[in-house]
């Protein structure tokens, strides 16, 4: 009969999140990014697309960050959505009833990103620290 055992040592440690200026770091590049393409493909006529497509990138940037930021990575996505992807082109403007609801968007995503990302790490640095019975 074979056994298998582990080759670690000890309980692993639940991952650290990104520090906060490095995430809003990639926020910018990200979203700058992602509007460009957007634009070169024609799709920013559709906020919508560029909606969802910016919080799925502040949702992704959100399993590596924390929740502290969440906010920074919405506000930025938000500013490439509202200057380059909404009337008028090249203007920061306020519209709102557009604007909250968008901002509000992006936090949404990028706080189930991170916490889906804590509740999962939890979940297996749990699992490995429970003893395993057969």
């Amino acid at each position: 009969m074979v056994e298998w055992r582990s080759l670690s040592r000890g309980a692993r440690a639940v991952p650290q999140p990104w520090a906060t200026p490095f995430i809003w770091t990639a926020a910018y590049a990200g979203a700058f990014g992602l509007v460009h393409v957007l634009d070169l493909l024609g799709a920013l006529d559709s906020t919508g697309l560029a909606l969802a497509a910016l919080s799925l990138l502040a949702a992704l940037l959100g399993v590596r960050g924390s929740f502290a930021a969440a906010p920074g990575t919405a506000v930025l996505c938000w500013g490439f959505l509202n200057f380059f992807g909404a009337y008028p082109t090249g203007e920061i403007s306020w519209a709102g009833g557009r604007d909250p609801e968008w901002i509000a968007c992006l936090l949404a995503a990028a706080l189930i990103g991170t916490t889906t990302a804590r509740v999962l790490q939890a979940r297996a640095a749990y699992r490995r620290v429970t003893p395993y019975e057969s």
